[in-house]
């Protein structure tokens, strides 16, 4: 029979792009000594989102280079081959057939629509909630506050494509690849 891992760490998002704010949250979560793993989920299509603008499969892909040399980081492809919008408790079912206790990584962000969440209520007792704050955003006491030095936003980043902000293991290829997609 498998035996489960304890504690898993999932952050899930867009990553459209992955930067160097998305690092700092796994390297914020490696420190935290109740993880004993942590899943990075990139989603097919984000549940609130009508579009991407990097297909899921290259997104995939930019993270497994990012994060190949994280020892206990691992990129899980669950969402991107459902090839649809898939809720966060589908995700949190289908981890927890392999661990014991799955906490939930968020942006400071979603807090404010967080009940708005497809079946929030049975999410909420599922799993334990950490909140990456970039600032002094209040965070729940039942939450866990994960504080994070980087103030990164993906929808700004597409639209400056700073380079100096992107991982500078594939920096280069993502960034030529939204001024491409800009272009057009």
């Amino acid at each position: 029979m498998h035996k489960k891992s304890p504690t898993v760490a999932l952050f899930g998002g867009s990553f459209d792009p992955p930067h160097l704010g998305h690092e700092a949250v796994v390297k914020a979560l490696i420190s935290q000594s109740e993880i004993d793993k942590i899943v990075i989920m990139p989603t097919f299509l984000n549940p609130f989102k009508s579009s991407s603008f990097a297909p899921p499969k290259k997104r995939l892909k930019w993270l497994q280079e990012i994060f190949s040399t994280y020892k206990d980081v691992f990129i899980d492809s669950f969402e991107v081959q459902k090839h649809e919008k898939v809720p966060t408790i589908t995700t949190v079912e289908y981890l927890l057939k392999s661990y014991d206790r799955v906490y939930l990584v968020i942006g400071a962000d979603n807090l404010k629509d967080l009940q708005k969440w497809y079946k929030f209520d049975e999410l909420e007792k599922m799993v334990t909630f950490v909140v990456a704050s970039r600032d002094e955003i209040y965070v729940p006491k039942e939450f866990i506050k994960l504080f994070v030095q980087a103030d990164i936003s993906s929808t700004s980043l597409r639209q400056t494509m700073n380079i100096d902000k992107l991982s500078a293991v594939n920096a280069e290829e993502i960034m030529n690849y939204y001024k491409e997609k800009n272009d057009n």
